[in-house]
């Protein structure tokens, strides 16, 4: 009878633990799902400027809030884990911009030049680790 208890209890210890197991990568797929949707709606439509200076807001507080390093220019140290890059390209000087270059000159300053531009996503890449956004590039139309 007590091998039979012992046996009992180990097989249910061994089903809590794989259901919170399931559980935590549920809530965790759930979770990266929800951050890559508040990139994604901008993906494959055409947006303004001022969608832009949201998406590098985003992008940047993001990337402080989940502690990603930066290097000696001030630019995010992409880490393969939870950091995010954006990079603007502008047709006027044919130049990209990387979305630090943007956010430390001032947002307000592009949305006042680049406010009714247009622009359109052209590339974008996940993570392979865990699926979340790392990069995504927007070209002025």
């Amino acid at each position: 009878m007590k091998k039979i208890l012992i046996i009992l209890a180990i097989v249910v210890i061994i089903v809590c633990i794989i259901l919170f197991n399931y559980h935590s990568i549920a809530i965790n797929k759930s979770q990266i799902f929800a951050e890559n949707e508040e990139f994604e709606i901008y993906l494959n439509k055409e947006i303004y400027g001022i969608d832009i200076a949201s998406i590098i807001n985003k992008a940047v507080d993001k990337n402080i809030k989940n502690g990603v390093e930066k290097d000696e220019n001030n630019f995010f140290i992409q880490n393969d884990e939870n950091s995010i890059e954006i990079e603007i390209y502008l047709t006027e000087g044919e130049k990209t911009y990387k979305m630090e270059q943007i956010y430390n000159q001032g947002t307000e300053q592009f949305v006042q030049f680049f406010l009714d531009a247009k622009f359109k996503s052209s590339k974008v890449e996940y993570n392979e680790k865990n699926g979340r956004i790392k990069y995504i590039l927007f070209e002025q139309i």
